[in-house]
Order: C-alpha cells, then sequence, then structure tokens
C-alpha cells in the first residue's frame, strides 16, 4: 500500500490515512495499470483523464476538514476513488462529472462496489449541483481558471472548498476557501499543484 509515502509528506489525519486504506485504488485503475495501482503518482483513466496521485488525494481529504454526517460535492468524479474515501469518511457525498463515459463507468463502479448512498450526476461540475446544496464541503478536482461563482454560491456558511486554480500554461495553485457569509471568503493558498482543466459544457 502507500501509507508510508502519504505519511512521510505530511498526512496526519488518522481517519483519512484509514479511510485510504480502506478504498483499494487497484480497483479504480484499469488492469494494465494494477502492478502500479499502489504507486504514488497519477495514472491514466481514459478520456484525457487521470486519477490522482494518493497523497494529492490524502492532502485535498485532509484539508477538507470533513466531520461526519457533511454534506460534501464532489466536482470531476474521475475514477471513483475520491469519491469513495469521502464516503469512507461519513460524508454524504453528491459527485458530478461532465464526461459521459466516466460517469457511467465511475457510478456503476462505485455502486458495484457498495456505495450505493451516494448521488450521481452527469453535467457542468462548473454549475455544481444546486438543487441539492447548501453544501458543508466542496471538492473540486480539476483545475479552472477561476474559482466558478456557482459553487461559491452552493458553499454553505461556514463551509470549505478546496480547489485548484489555474491555467495549464501557468503554475496552479491549490486553495482551501472558508465562506464567512455570502459576502465574504477567507482564501488560502495551500500548494502548488498540477491538474486537468475543469472542462465547461
Amino acid at each position: 500500500m502507500f501509507d508510508s509515502d502519504v505519511i512521510k509528506k505530511g498526512i496526519n489525519d488518522q481517519a483519512v490515512l484509514q479511510a485510504m486504506r480502506d478504498v483499494d485504488r487497484r480497483k479504480f485503475v484499469s488492469d494494465k495499470f494494477s502492478d502500479v495501482a499502489y504507486d504514488d503518482r497519477a495514472l491514466p483513466i481514459g478520456e484525457e483523464q487521470t486519477i490522482s496521485q494518493p497523497f494529492i488525494v490524502a492532502f485535498m481529504t485532509e484539508s477538507l476538514q470533513i466531520e461526519k454526517g457533511n454534506k460534501v460535492l464532489e466536482v470531476g468524479t474521475g475514477s471513483g476513488f475520491q469519491t469513495a474515501v469521502l464516503s469512507k469518511l461519513g460524508a454524504k457525498v453528491s459527485t458530478i462529472e461532465i464526461n459521459k463515459k466516466l460517469f457511467k463507468e465511475s457510478s456503476k463502479r462505485l455502486i458495484d462496489l457498495g456505495y450505493g448512498d451516494i448521488s450521481f450526476h452527469h453535467g457542468d461540475g462548473n454549475k455544481g449541483v444546486p438543487e441539492q446544496s447548501p453544501y458543508d464541503r466542496i471538492l473540486v478536482t480539476a483545475a479552472p481558471a477561476e474559482i466558478p461563482e456557482d459553487l461559491l454560491g452552493q458553499l454553505a456558511k461556514n463551509g470549505i472548498m478546496v480547489i485548484p486554480v489555474g491555467n495549464q500554461s501557468e503554475v496552479q495553485y491549490l486553495y482551501r476557501i472558508k465562506k464567512l457569509n455570502d459576502d465574504e471568503i477567507e482564501k488560502e493558498k495551500i500548494l502548488p499543484v498540477y491538474f486537468v482543466p475543469l472542462i465547461k459544457s
């Protein structure tokens, strides 16, 4: 497993570490990558998308400061690995994926693995899932050039969003955003990263 790599890089939240142990990453990658499924690196999942390296999944999850029962919106289901980790932490997860093939594959995979309590959505993640808002936490797994206003609007008061921001041609940064009220947010730059772009419809 990848525990040692993740712990060495500074992940301390025991609940997050346990969730990462409980979700078998090998079940979220194709057979040709099964031998490297536990390596601490991103892997292709098709459709020009990737499954993030375990450290980034753990870091983003830890940064969300999830409490059991939190309503969480995940933007960019991808393979469903991050989705499963959020669910293992006791969150009530809604997830949205714009790519129809990945949406079908990930929702079937997660349901087959027993994650039937997740709410799956196909659509433009920039617009969120307003009918189920507000959310205590929002996690975005692809990078927009700017923070989408629709997502900020769906974040509850005192809610936290973790999101990579920046174009492919520049340094991207991971931000933690806390919504203090409808007109005020607290924005913290926490890590330089590289993510695929958040696609718009």
